[in-house]
Order: structure tokens, then C-alpha cells, then sequence
């Protein structure tokens, strides 16, 4: 049975959260042969290298204790950076008014990525508007979505 990104957070979460940290988001990435699982975390005052290395050898811990992953991977724990991955609601609530960028699963009225200002956020869906026109788009078929940084 393969582990997914849900398992992995609730994996982690309650540990991340015991440190003073919320768990932005986990994403597995890098080739089959070299597998990277990488942990963003955030907390209100920021994140520094020495947060992200206490964090890093708590979890290691634990995955070596639970071993979710099948063979050797890599663990890299970071702060989100300023295109911080936006995962639940609340990530959302707090960034309305920014620029995104959502990648759908499946296309939406013919399309799966949207880039623009995030609107509204509902109980299951969020609203971006894109040159002007306003898209619905579910939490449930969201691939990914980002926060576009301003420069």
C-alpha cells in the first residue's frame, strides 16, 4: 500500500505542532532511484536554519520508527519560502487578496492552471479572478496551489 501526502501529514503534524511549528506541506519529489521527501514548516516569527534542523532530526526519528516510505529516501525540511504552497482553507483565508496559482486535476472551463487574485475562499472551493473573469475552483480537484510572491 502506497503512503500518501495525507498519511505523511498526519504522520507529522502532531509532532511538527508539538515543536511550535505548523506543517505547511509534505511532497515527495526527486527521481525514483534518488526519492526526496521534503517537509515545509512555518511558524508566526519565521523560520531559521536552526528551526529547520531541530525539526529535521525530531522527524527523522519518528520515520525511522514508523517507516511509512518503502527504501531510502532523502528528508529535506524547509520554511515555504515566498511561494509558499497553499494546502487547507485556512492557508487560503489568510492570503486573500494575493496572487496565486492553482493547478487543477482535471481542466476547468478547458483549463488547469490559473494564475490571479484569490477573491473569495468558501467551505469548498476558492474563487481567483483571471483577466477579469472569476474562476470556482474546488478544493477536492486542486493539484497544487502556490502563492505567486510580489516583487
Amino acid at each position: 500500500m502506497q503512503t500518501t501526502r495525507a498519511d505523511l501529514r498526519k504522520l507529522l503534524e502532531p509532532g511538527v505542532s508539538a515543536m511550535g511549528f505548523e506543517l505547511v506541506d509534505v511532497e515527495m519529489a526527486g527521481s525514483h532511484h534518488s526519492p526526496t521527501l521534503r517537509v515545509y514548516i512555518d511558524s508566526p516569527r519565521g523560520v531559521n536554519v536552526d528551526d529547520c534542523a531541530k525539526v529535521s532530526r525530531q522527524l527523522s526519528a519518528l520515520l525511522d520508527v514508523e517507516d511509512p516510505l518503502p527504501g531510502q529516501y532523502t528528508l529535506e525540511v524547509s520554511s515555504p519560502g515566498l511561494d509558499r504552497p497553499l494546502v487547507k482553507p485556512e492557508d487560503f483565508r489568510r492570503f486573500v487578496g494575493e496572487t496565486v496559482k492553482v493547478k487543477m486535476q482535471q481542466p476547468v472551463l478547458g483549463r488547469r492552471n490559473f494564475s490571479g487574485r484569490l477573491v473569495e475562499v468558501a467551505t469548498d472551493h476558492v474563487v481567483v479572478e483571471v483577466d477579469k473573469e472569476s474562476f470556482s475552483l474546488a478544493f477536492d480537484d486542486m493539484e497544487r496551489a502556490r502563492l505567486v510572491p510580489r516583487f
